[in-house]
């Protein structure tokens, strides 16, 4: 074998449709399937485990684990034919116990499994269209009974076994609920199905009897020993606002990151969606189910018998996604609550995987909760690219769910994933894992991939990009434009070189270790090796009968490794094949060398990856190991060696160990240092920085605010311990006083106990002297009665000895009288032995001789009975070969007589039917005489008929000849007069182009000198408003000066007398100056508002009238408008017809011109002499037509003139409106102030 081996470190994927797709093994060890094998992921300590599929498995369709979690069942297809599998789980690594099959079943996909509480028997359902449920003791591999299920195209859903009864087991599917129990060696079924049939999609056995039932129209049954007990419709659940509002907030920031539009694909779906119980699980307190999709409802068992929801929890909103689309659009398929029922694990139809952990107290529930990723989110499609990057331990991958992710195959995690509006087809690595370029179905896209985002850079125009790839260096990349490689520049993003040559699809592109060689394959069996300094080929192999889909390179450049669809990987150099290796029956589908050149990897169609040591074998030596449930699209060997990376079409990633064969991790000469560096947008950077200033101010503000509660609380407890203190000091003085009552009380009783103390003390001492004497007493009495007894117990001991001595003696005696005895009695024994020993030799000898001659008395007589029955069966062949040939004769004379007997039964019934078949045809005949015979007079008939009518013709083609030079002349004036009215059409239409022109520069110059009317109209007035104020002002200042010439008149008359004089002065200056002043401020002021006033009511009056006549003027000109449109389109659709029926002459006078031509060839004379009485039909409906014609194009005419006086009369009309739009001169409040003031 290859010394290469490669060890499975982690699986990212989740295979769908698998019936119990996930269980628990441990507290916190999660089983389910993916790829072709079962996964264990621990989900604490996040490390994987593998349970190989069997050989050539296609993936597993049903799991199912055993209460004690010891055992596992797995239904898969292998080799095309179905296998049922148990596992042994306790052993390390688990080992394969059984493989289940049996003669009596059919050979059918097994979709759903149970085992029995004491994991003893094992239920098998079979799937359509023959639904079958078998019973095995898998133990012993045997088939206990097969009942045949009437399911319907779906089948069967599921099947479990009652918690408590081996032998009663329950199916559920599409239209049926059935239990059996078993009894007998047969499956009989217990229960009557009453009701409607229902689409039963999934059950759980709550207790011994109850059975909890979810189906496709969102309703739940609880049956009890087979009886309807309990029913409930779940309603369709809307996710929560949270999910709403973060979906929304996520499609209005992700709209400038990627252009296009989005295909509504749940526009409406949440309304018109009916619920669907797709799981559910039993708990302690009640159980779970799924009734919408993204959600699980917990039930609770109430104290009524009745089951009331307690919880919902949701699937999360996926944080990485662009496109407004909700995670909790995903169908849940299967749920599972861990052994101690602290952890919810449930699986959906999106390949996707989620857990939940319970709230340990009914306190803490709340109504809507989230679940949380098991690990990662995951590929729900096929991945369609892969790259591993050079200076990070990280790998992209893209798949056609529209997702790109970025997973570190180190710390095995997912560091970066974003969706996209388009499905992703090739994804490549910049080297130093800062960058990426992925191609989608429109454009290639340069991205930047950020700390926590990626960020669309720049796209190129390169449509349906299959196939891209970065130099080593980094400063180039190649993208597969069609048929044309494209070589970029990535410094300036420019179009360097076009590698042009391939005739078929390109699959694949790799660089050369110094980047001045690029290698190409595509489905034409081309491989071709480029000069990117020339853009020329310098090396090619091409195999038309092979469809290249990967190549790799060894270390040196000089080597290429392809694979195809010949089944074969080929070595290729200096533009030949090498050396080819076998696939053995499978198509390889991918290949990768690692970067050190020993190892070579291939994947293959049925999902295998094969390891083998370069130079290439020559035999079958590689390891082989199942890994993928689908063909393997993309692999890639990272740069250390140390890892391989495989993806394939079921979805699903796994990374690789890459060890020797003892299992050690390869070294390499140097370590290799992986860069730590990240990108970061600067608004990310300045939006954090804001978000830190914020929350700084925040911890600020929570600081203030707590030292001020603190404040508050200080002042509060301060009050509270001044009051303790108050009550403390009030309970303290109230117990001193208690304490001082107390202490005299003690102190009274102290002396009381003295006293009564002392009285007792001489009592007690005279006590003491009186037992005192008693004690002496008696002791001197025990004295003397202790020295009697020590005397008797002396001599008693003397006395016991003296007979223990005898004792020994006698036993003494005793033991070797019965030693003796019992050696003479072994002595017998043995020799008893010894006799019986040689006499079973003896019989043994005896025997062995004797079953010598009966074995040689046996094999005589075998050999004679074998010489006696040969000879007889000798002679029975002979006599049987006899028969034999007499049979084959007498056969034969049998035969020869059956088929003629046959061929002369056929000969009559042939003559039969020949003699029916002539006689029908003798009827048919004369029948045919007599309509031959009346066809012959119809003929005769019809010739006399049609010889009168060519002569008729004869004579109408001599009259269309006659006028066919008087038509074509008319024609020819016909046309000249249509192109003369078509010309007048051209510049009647350009005038009224032109008129048009002319009409909106009048409409211009008349709006102009409108405006400059009103404007001046509204100077005129302001003017003449002004000159009426000074006339005013004029003469009330002349009555004025009259008046004060009055006045001063008259105090002239005192200017002898000076205080008189002095008196009037100060009345006149009283009287004419202040009131002067004042009735000047109230006059401007007065104005002043006056004017404002009417001003701002002038403004809106003009205003309100200018809107009303534009809404007006508006409906005018819209009829006006729609009517001319109207119009035109009739005319447009007039001159249509007419040039239709222009057409229709024109053919009908082609077809008379060929007529004419017709009858000159077979008429031989010609009639010269034109008549007045040979005027045909068609001429004169020709002429009519002409007429017509003329009469139609001057209804046109006259049409248009009246058209065109319609416009004259609007353009007037539009020339005698008042302004529309205009502004009025605005007035200057504040110099007419000042102007006043001075």
């Amino acid at each position: 074998m290859s010394v290469v081996e490669a060890q499975p470190a982690a699986v990212f994927g989740c295979r769908p449709g698998v019936s119990g797709g996930i269980c628990f093994l441990e507290e916190q060890l999660v089983l389910y399937a993916a790829g072709a094998a079962c996964a264990q992921f621990h989900t604490e300590q996040r490390w994987h485990k593998f349970i190989p599929g069997r050989e050539k498995s296609r993936g597993v369709r049903a799991l199912a684990v055993s209460r004690s979690r010891r055992y596992l069942a797995v239904s898969e297809m292998a080799e095309e034919e179905p296998a049922l599998t148990v596992y042994e789980l306790t052993a390390e690594p688990p080992r394969r116990r059984r493989t289940l099959s049996a003669a009596e079943l059919p050979a059918r996909e097994t979709v759903a499994l149970a085992f029995s509480p004491d994991g003893r028997y094992l239920a098998a359902a079979t799937g359509p269209p023959e639904a079958q449920l078998a019973l095995w003791l898998w133990e012993k591999q045997r088939l206990l009974a097969v009942v045949r299920l009437e399911a319907a195209d779906i089948g069967v859903c599921q099947v479990s076994f009652s918690p408590q009864d081996n032998a009663q087991v329950c199916v559920t599917g599409n239209g049926f609920f059935k239990l059996f129990k078993y009894s007998e060696g047969t499956l009989k079924q217990i229960n009557l199905q009453k009701g409607e049939p229902q689409n039963y999609l999934c059950h759980a056995w709550l207790s011994e009897e109850e059975i909890i039932c979810g189906t496709a129209t969102g309703k739940l049954f609880l049956f009890e020993s087979g009886e309807l007990l309990w029913q409930r419709d779940v309603e369709y659940r809307k996710p929560p606002k949270e999910l709403e509002e973060g979906t929304r907030a996520k499609d209005y920031v992700s709209s400038s990151d990627v252009s296009g539009e989005p295909t509504s694909e749940d526009s409406g779906s949440l309304q018109d969606s009916l619920p669907q119980i797709s799981a559910v699980a039993a708990y302690s307190k009640g159980f779970a189910c799924s009734s919408s999709p993204g959600v699980v409802l917990l039930f609770e068992k109430t104290n009524k018998e009745v089951y009331k929801e307690s919880q919902e929890i949701w699937l999360p909103r996926d944080l990485f996604t662009t496109v407004p689309k909700l995670s909790g659009r995903q169908d849940i398929t299967c749920i599972c609550f861990s052994p101690s029922e602290e952890v919810l694990v449930v699986s959906t139809t999106k390949n996707q995987l989620y857990m939940f952990t319970m709230p340990s107290a009914d306190y803490l529930k709340e109504e809507s909760s989230h679940f949380e990723y098991l690990h990662f989110p995951l590929h729900s499609a096929s991945i369609t690219g892969l790259d591993v990057c050079i200076r990070r331990p990280i790998v992209a991958t893209c798949s056609l769910d529209k997702s790109v992710r970025v997973w570190n195959y180190k710390t095995n995690t997912l560091e970066l994933c974003k969706e996209f509006w388009e499905e992703a087809y090739t994804v490549a690595l910049h080297p130093t894992g800062l960058f990426c370029l992925v191609g989608f179905s429109d454009k290639l896209r340069f991205i930047s991939l950020l700390y926590e985002d990626m960020h669309v850079f720049k796209d190129f125009p390169v449509r349906e990009c299959r196939e891209c790839s970065f130099s080593n260096g980094g400063h180039l990349f190649a993208a597969v434009n069609g048929n044309v490689i494209q070589i970029y520049s990535c410094t300036t993003f420019e179009n360097t070189n076009n590698l042009k040559g391939h005739s078929g699809k390109i699959h694949a592109v790799k660089w050369s270790a110094d980047d001045s060689k690029c290698f190409s394959c595509d489905t034409h069996g081309a491989v071709y090796e480029w000069n990117l300094s020339t853009g020329k080929r310098e090396m090619e192999c091409v195999l038309t009968s092979c469809i290249y889909s990967s190549i790799a390179l060894h270390s040196d450049s000089k080597i290429i490794f392809a694979v195809g669809s010949d089944q074969t990987l080929k070595e290729i150099s200096e533009s030949s094949v090498h050396h080819e290796v076998p696939a053995f029956d499978v198509v390889y589908t991918a290949v990768a060398v690692s970067h050190s050149g020993d190892m070579v990897f291939v994947g293959t169609s049925l999902g295998t990856v094969r390891s083998m040591k370069y130079p290439l074998p020559l035999c079958r030596d590689f390891n082989e190991y199942q890994a993928h449930a689908g063909a393997i699209t993309k692999m890639s060997v990272t740069n250390d060696d140390l890892f391989l990376l495989t993806a394939s079409e079921d979805g699903s990633i796994f990374f690789w160990k890459v060890c020797s064969k003892k299992g050690k991790i390869l070294k390499r000469e140097k370590e290799f240092e992986y860069a730590e560096e990240v990108l970061i947008m600067k608004s990310d950077i300045e939006e954090k920085s804001r978000t830190i200033l914020d929350l700084q101010i925040r911890v600020k503000e929570l600081q203030i605010e707590n030292d001020y509660q603190l404040r508050l609380k200080d002042m509060s407890c301060y009050e509270k311990i001044k009051e303790l203190e108050e009550t403390f000091t009030q309970e303290l003085e109230s117990l001193k006083n208690k304490h001082q009552i107390l202490q005299a009380e003690k102190d009274n009783q102290e002396m009381q106990h003295q006293l009564q103390l002392s009285e007792l003390m001489n009592k007690h001492a005279k006590e003491m002297r009186d037992l005192e004497s008693d004690s002496n007493q008696k002791l001197l009495m025990e004295n003397e009665k202790y020295q009697e007894l020590q005397v008797d117990s002396q001599r008693m001991q003397e006395e016991y000895e003296k007979q223990l001595h005898n004792l020994q003696g006698s036993k003494n005696r005793t033991v070797e009288e019965l030693t003796d005895y019992y050696e003479e009695k072994l002595n017998e024994k043995s020799l008893l032995l010894e006799e019986a020993e040689e006499d079973m030799r003896q019989q043994l000898q005896a025997h062995e001789e004797i079953k010598k001659q009966i074995e040689e008395d046996e094999d005589r007589e075998i050999q004679d009975i074998k010489i006696k029955y040969e000879r007889w069966l000798i002679e029975e062949k002979e006599s049987n070969l006899q028969l034999k040939g007499e049979i084959g004769v007498m056969n034969k004379r049998l035969n020869s007589l059956q088929k003629e007997l046959k061929e002369r039964n056929n000969d009559i019934e042939d003559m039969k039917l020949e003699q029916q078949n002539l006689q029908g045809i003798i009827k048919s005949l004369e029948k045919d005489i007599s309509m031959l015979n009346t066809n012959i007079e119809k003929r005769t008939n019809t010739i006399q008929e049609k010889e009168k009518h060519i002569y008729d013709l004869k004579k109408k083609n001599q009259e269309l000849e006659k006028f066919k030079f008087v038509l074509d002349h008319r024609i020819e004036q016909f046309k000249k007069q249509i192109e003369s009215r078509e010309n007048d059409i051209k510049i009647m239409q350009k005038q009224i182009h032109e008129m048009e022109r002319e009409l909106e520069q009048l409409h211009k110059e008349n709006t102009q000198l409108k405006l400059n009317i009103t404007q001046l109209q509204q100077k005129l007035k302001a003017t003449d408003n002004e000159l009426h104020k000074e006339r005013q002002k004029k003469q009330n200042m002349e009555a004025l000066i009259k008046r004060f010439k009055m006045d001063l008149h008259n105090c002239v008359g005192f200017i002898q007398d000076y205080k008189k004089l002095k008196a009037g002065i100060r009345e006149l200056y009283t009287k004419y100056v202040q009131q002067l002043e004042m009735v000047e401020m109230e006059e401007v002021d007065t104005d002043l508002q006056q004017e404002y006033m009417r001003q701002r009511e002038y403004l809106e009056r003009n205003l309100a009238a200018l809107k009303k006549k534009v809404v007006k003027d508006q409906e005018v000109h819209q009829a006006a408008y729609t009517r001319i449109m109207q119009e035109n389109v009739s005319l447009i659709k007039e001159i249509n017809d007419l040039r239709q029926e222009l057409t229709v002459a024109h053919t009908q006078v082609h077809d008379l011109q060929s007529a004419l031509k017709l009858t000159k060839k077979k008429q031989a004379i010609q009639d010269t002499a034109p008549s007045n009485e040979t005027l045909s039909s068609p001429a004169v409906l020709r002429l009519n037509a002409q007429k017509e014609n003329e009469k139609i194009i001057e209804m046109q005419l006259l049409e248009i003139q009246h058209l065109r006086d319609q416009v004259q009369e609007k353009g007037q009309g539009l020339e005698a409106q008042p302004l529309l739009y205009g502004m009025l001169p605005k007035l200057n409040l504040e110099r007419s102030h000042k102007m006043h003031q001075h």
